[in-house]
């Protein structure tokens, strides 16, 4: 998982915008105002992004804005994401682990009262980073 950034083509339409991802198939959305177009253009690209990575599919490489056809009205705009944000978001969903550590290591864990699933929690979390 990681931080991306793609060219987004937007479509002025009768009420708002039409946006797609000439990168990603199945990449688009819509918003009634600009505004809205951007942040759902962020939230459909870390969506597919993430059913990506998910998914074991290979992640294109961003095409150059200047290389992307355009129509009548249209414009090209970076959109970025965080599929790690976007994975915090909708997964928080806790998951059963099994691990192995030393005897010793439980024991003295164990006097000392920490929380195991706290601690797995927090060394994910910087080996993820």
């Amino acid at each position: 998982m990681a931080k991306y950034v793609y060219p987004a083509v937007f479509t002025p339409e009768e009420k708002g915008y039409s946006v797609y991802f000439p990168d990603l198939e199945g990449c688009y959305t819509c918003g009634d105002d600009l505004q809205d177009a951007l942040v759902m253009a962020e939230d459909i690209l870390a969506f597919v992004l993430y059913d990506y990575e998910t998914g074991g599919k290979e992640i294109p490489i961003p095409t150059k804005r200047e290389d992307i056809p355009l129509g009548k009205g249209e414009f090209t705009n970076f959109i970025a994401c965080d599929t790690i944000e976007y994975a915090k978001m909708h997964n928080s969903r806790a998951v059963k682990k099994t691990l192995t550590i030393p005897e010793w290591l439980n024991e003295a864990a164990t006097r000392a009262g920490v929380n195991f699933s706290q601690v797995l929690q927090d060394a994910l979390m910087e080996k993820v980073k």
